[in-house]
């Protein structure tokens, strides 16, 4: 259901005629937050509750603002707090959102699940005032299965909507990320990658459509935006076009049973060949297999000291005989046994995936919860050669440098490497092998000191790791957003070239397109950030493609 209000965008210069709003009773002008909770009340079609509204001066501010926030470097007390939450409950709510932020002149922020790396979604550094538009509480799922189609809403968790697909088949699955609490808006609109993305591609590659609320605060499905529109926000990352409101979703198929295992080798176990010879078979696996690797420091038999363990952790879709023998054939440096092999479904695969033991009730996926809290630092490369086994050796003397150093390394290939580079926004696809996260991650906070430390080292590592990556440009993956790779500084009136140093890595030759749409759908740049693609500068119709490397 659509509301029609655009058509009374107008009559709000009548009732609000300046940008400072007075009160009915007196002269005295009204808060940030008066103003635009009063705007919000008498633009929206449906009532809105004061309850869906949270000012610092609210006992509950700070628990709604830290709710979903999983990286909690961006909630201690020096990080800018929004001026007021809201938290819309109808997509009136969230048009009127839009239009009042608009015309009061209130930037905003847009959060689905607050897993933003550099937590852009919550924070904004350089606007002030800002408000954050939370949608935690857009969590409606309907699943369709005679279509092979959901409905999901932009709140609703990565956990929530497994479950829901699983409560009405267990044949039918959705390829999204590891990650169960992360937010679905926010992941699809970066590409989402997980474990069925060798078989079936992005969680973006399976959207068929969207609800969309513009700059202009209208509701727009795929038909209504358009095709270019609906390129741009599979892919082109969070917070530059509009709100997502909801995707509609392709449902892919999963057998009833399917294969897991984690198999674990130390420095001292060989370590070093085995995952030099993972690189070489990784991509050219089965694309039923997904077989990632996670890197960890782990302690050693003598007291006091540590060692580099890596996990190979996979979902094979399928049984447990058949993987046994893929990896024979392929890769039998493992060392893979039968008895490693369990067979499950797929839905508990998710958890198992996730960190959970096996028979942990698929119910947990329901409360929505991040899997940890604290504070960390990321990073992303893509691999396109194997990485020498003697630079191997030296990553392992930086990872004993740092206290809680995570490396994840998730295969590519498949139906990955069929799918063309400008398909959609996100381009890295044939020729990669496998994709890095780099992770440091620390308890302590309040502490600038220790802070500077760990993200010195991981700058540190990715410094290390670059003769070893993908160049001209070195690409980076929008959904681990990461600052060092550069920012709009001027945020209102984002530098056009400022953006190719970070659009390049992110996007590739697609943020020219990305780019062109921008100035089509929003060329005041109200939907902006710290690394929001920017439309053309004012009186620049035309440009020659940006060169990305």
């Amino acid at each position: 259901m659509k509301y029609n209000i655009s058509a009374s965008i107008c009559i709000l210069s009548v009732i609000f005629p300046s940008i400072i709003l007075l009160s009915a009773s007196s002269t005295t002008p009204l808060s940030i937050q008066e103003n635009f909770i009063h705007c919000v009340s008498v633009k929206s079609e449906l009532s809105v509750p004061s309850s869906t509204f949270y000012t610092p001066n609210k006992s509950s501010f700070y628990s709604v603002l830290e709710s979903t926030a999983q990286n909690l470097r961006f909630v201690e007390p020096s990080v800018p707090k929004p001026d007021l939450i809201f938290t819309p409950l109808t997509e009136s709510h969230v048009q009127a959102a839009v239009i009042c932020s608009k015309h009061l002149r209130i930037h905003m922020r847009v959060r689905s699940g607050g897993h933003d790396y550099e937590g852009l979604s919550y924070v904004s550094e350089f606007e002030s005032p800002f408000l954050l538009l939370d949608l935690v509480k857009f969590r409606s799922i309907n699943v369709y299965i005679d279509d092979n189609t959901a409905w999901v809403q932009a709140g609703a968790t990565l956990g929530e909507v497994y479950y829901r697909i699983s409560e009405k088949s267990h044949v039918h699955g959705f390829p999204a990320g590891l990650c169960t609490s992360v937010g679905v808006g926010g992941h699809i609109t970066g590409g989402g990658y997980g474990s069925l993305g060798r078989k079936y591609g992005l969680s973006a590659d399976n959207v068929v459509d969207a609800r969309i609320v513009d700059v202009n605060g209208r509701v727009l499905d795929r038909a209504e935006m358009g095709e270019d529109l609906f390129w741009a926000i599979r892919g082109g990352g969070g917070g530059n076009f509009g709100v997502i409101l909801s995707w509609k979703i392709k449902l892919v198929h999963v057998p009833q049973t399917v294969t897991v295992f984690t198999v674990t080798k130390t420095l001292e176990e060989g370590a070093t060949k085995i995952l030099y010879r993972w690189q070489q078979v990784a991509d050219k696996l089965d694309e039923n297999l997904f077989l990632q690797v996670l890197i960890q420091l782990t302690n050693t038999t003598q007291k006091g000291q540590k060692t580099v363990a890596t996990s190979y952790n996979a979902l094979f879709l399928g049984g447990a005989n058949r993987l046994f023998k893929i990896i024979l054939d392929s890769f039998p440096e493992l060392g893979l046994t039968r008895k490693d092999c369990i067979e499950t479904s797929w839905i508990k695969s998710v958890l198992y995936l996730d960190r959970h033991p096996l028979n942990t009730p698929p119910e947990i996926l329901l409360q929505a919860k991040p899997s940890f809290k604290v504070h960390f630092k990321g990073k992303m490369d893509f691999v396109e050669e194997p990485i020498p086994g003697i630079a191997l050796e030296g990553l392992w003397k930086k990872l004993l440098e740092e206290d809680n150093p995570v490396i994840e390394l998730n295969p590519y290939g498949g139906v990955m490497s069929k799918i063309s580079e400008n398909e959609i926004p996100f381009p890295h696809r044939k020729g990669n092998i496998f994709e890095i996260l780099y992770m440091t991650v620390w308890q302590e906070g309040g502490d600038k000191k220790k802070e500077t430390k760990h993200i010195d080292w991981i700058r540190s590592l990715y410094n290390y790791m670059g003769p070893y990556v993908s160049k001209f440009p070195r690409v980076s993956y929008v959904n681990v957003r990461d600052l060092d790779l550069g920012m709009n500084m001027k945020i209102s009136n984002a530098s056009f070239f400022e953006a190719t140093a970070w659009g390049c890595k992110y996007f590739k030759y697609n943020l020219n397109r990305l780019i062109r749409i921008k100035s089509q759908v929003d060329p005041k740049n109200f939907f902006r950030h710290e690394q929001s693609i920017p439309p053309l500068p004012n009186g620049m119709l035309e440009w020659t493609n940006i060169l990305c490397n």
